[in-house]
Parts: structure tokens; C-alpha cells; sequence
């Protein structure tokens, strides 16, 4: 891979199924087009919100390679290889370098609530096994666990952990991370991304690199606008596209994600409603609110 630093808008891609819950492959392809097509700058695939806590080992690694395989090499391609085992996290990073993939997303362990050094050791030992670009996720409402800014930049200190997918939401800890790791000769060209869409503008203009998306699976050609204006630091136009997205931002989170983002992608005809327990589909109650945000943000 380039030590090229990935930027932009980068989809935080769901993984389409069909309604008995197997990987829709056809769909998948159709889904890596569509944000080619669209200008997303890249793809994490198996993340958080591909639904990896569902499926097994076999089929994370196959998805991952199929992502790879789709892409051809015309954007980068992020693999989620997270795990609350760090014996797993191993053995999903390795299926990830095998497979071609440019770099690795790994969230916090999840459920077992580590300690800070837990965090460093677990993280270390992933980055010490297998030699391929690293990026930490922090998500403390998802995990129950919060990696906080000084073990982040222990971390960086780590050759091949080169950046972190921030979702807290709060801009200060974003950039107290920021201002942690701007020592360019020690800490390389550490990268912080927001996790967090409603808060993703601001946070690139204040020095973050991008956002790992899950508004842009909706809408990627207006994400990766808005993040390119933002990193050229035109506030003016970046807040002027993120306004129209801001319905998005908020509705795609009504009820726990991946469930209204895929709810959405069938409204538009890219994917069958599938998904396996136990997400559900989206509550009849939540359809006009997020057909509505669609609408507004210019999506059909």
C-alpha cells in the first residue's frame, strides 16, 4: 500500500443480504459501483456497520475479499477486523492483508471492557503481527469501553497504527487527539476520522482527515462534496452541502444502526431488506421521518 494518508468520504459500506440473511453477493457488487460511480474516496468493509458481529470468520474474510476483488483497485479498500479477541482480531487482520486490502479498521474490544493498558496491549499485538496499516475505532456507546486520547497516541507511537475512526462525537477530543499527534516525525502522518456524521464537518475542519461514513452509503456523492470542501477549508460551501445531509445524520440513527441506513438502500432499489437477528427491520413508525431526510438531502 502507499503511505499515501486516506482522505475524504468512506463509507462505512452495510452488507447486502437476502431475506433468509445470506450475503448478497450480486448486490454487493452493485454497491461498490454505485460508490465508485459516486466519488466515495474509499470503502471500509466488515465494519461495525457491515454487521460483522453476525457473521462468522469464513464469511467476514470472503466479503472483505469480495469487496477487493470489485473495487479493482480504484479506491482504497478498508477491512474491519475487529474483535473483543485479540486472537481473533489476529486472525481477521491477517484474512484482510491476505485478501489485498489496503489497511485495517479495529474497534475497541467490545462487552469485556479492557483497562487503557488492555486497550495498548491489545491493539500492539495486532499491529506486531501482521504489517499491514492499522486504523483504531473508538465508539464508546456501541462497545462500552472508551479509548481515551493518551492511550491513542501510545498508540501512534506504533509504525503501521495510522490513524483512528474517533465516534464520540465530541470535536474536543478529536482534536486534543489531533494536537497529541501532530509531531509529523514521531508519530508519522497519524490520521484522526470522525465516526460521528452530524459532527464530521466540523471535525475536518478542524484537522481530521475524513469521515467513515454511514450517511454516505445514502448519499456518496454529496458526502464526498462536503469532506472535499471541508479539507480544502472551504467552511462556506461545506457547511452549505452538510445542511441538506444534516436530515440524514439524525434519522439514519433512529433506531440502532445498520437498521434505517439498509432500510434506505432498499427504498432506493440497491438492496433487498435483509438482515439477520438480532437487527430487525425498520419500525413502520420511522418510514415518513427517513423518506422525508432522503428527500431532502436529493436522494430517490
Amino acid at each position: 500500500m502507499s503511505s499515501t494518508v486516506i482522505q475524504g468520504s468512506i463509507v462505512a459500506l452495510v452488507t447486502p443480504m437476502h431475506a433468509d440473511g445470506q450475503v448478497d453477493v450480486a448486490c454487493l457488487e452493485k454497491l461498490v459501483e454505485f460508490h465508485v460511480e459516486n466519488g466515495t474516496d474509499a470503502i471500509v468493509a466488515m465494519g461495525t456497520t457491515g454487521e460483522s458481529a453476525t457473521l462468522d470468520e469464513k464469511e467476514h474474510c470472503e466479503v472483505v475479499k469480495q469487496v477487493v476483488e470489485f473495487v479493482k483497485g480504484r479506491i482504497p479498500v478498508i477491512a474491519g477486523t475487529g474483535s473483543n479477541s485479540t486472537t481473533e482480531a489476529i486472525s481477521l487482520t491477517q484474512c484482510a492483508a491476505r485478501a489485498g486490502a489496503d489497511a485495517c479498521l479495529l474497534v475497541t474490544p467490545y462487552y469485556n471492557k479492557p483497562t487503557q493498558e488492555g486497550l495498548y496491549q491489545h491493539f500492539k499485538a495486532v499491529a506486531e503481527a501482521v504489517d499491514i496499516p492499522q486504523i483504531l475505532y473508538n465508539v464508546p456507546g456501541r462497545t462500552a469501553v472508551d479509548m481515551l486520547p493518551e492511550t491513542v497516541q501510545r498508540l501512534a507511537e506504533i509504525k503501521n497504527i495510522v490513524g483512528i475512526k474517533e465516534a464520540t462525537g465530541d470535536l474536543a477530543r478529536a482534536v486534543d487527539i489531533i494536537e497529541r499527534c501532530a509531531d509529523a516525525q514521531k508519530y508519522a502522518e497519524f490520521a484522526v476520522y470522525s465516526g460521528d456524521d452530524a459532527t464530521a464537518m466540523d471535525a475536518i475542519l478542524k484537522g481530521a482527515k475524513g469521515d467513515i461514513s454511514v450517511t454516505a452509503n445514502v448519499a456518496p456523492q454529496a458526502m464526498h462534496e462536503m469532506c472535499a470542501a471541508a479539507l480544502a477549508g472551504d467552511k462556506a460551501l461545506a457547511l452549505q452541502i452538510n445542511q441538506k445531509l444534516m436530515g440524514l445524520h439524525e434519522t439514519l440513527f433512529v433506531e440502532a444502526n445498520p437498521i434505517p441506513v439498509k432500510w434506505a438502500l432498499a427504498e432506493m432499489g440497491l438492496i433487498q431488506i435483509g438482515q439477520r437477528l438480532p437487527m430487525t427491520v425498520l419500525s413502520e413508525q420511522h418510514h415518513d421521518v427517513v423518506r422525508q431526510a432522503m428527500h431532502a438531502a436529493g436522494v430517490n
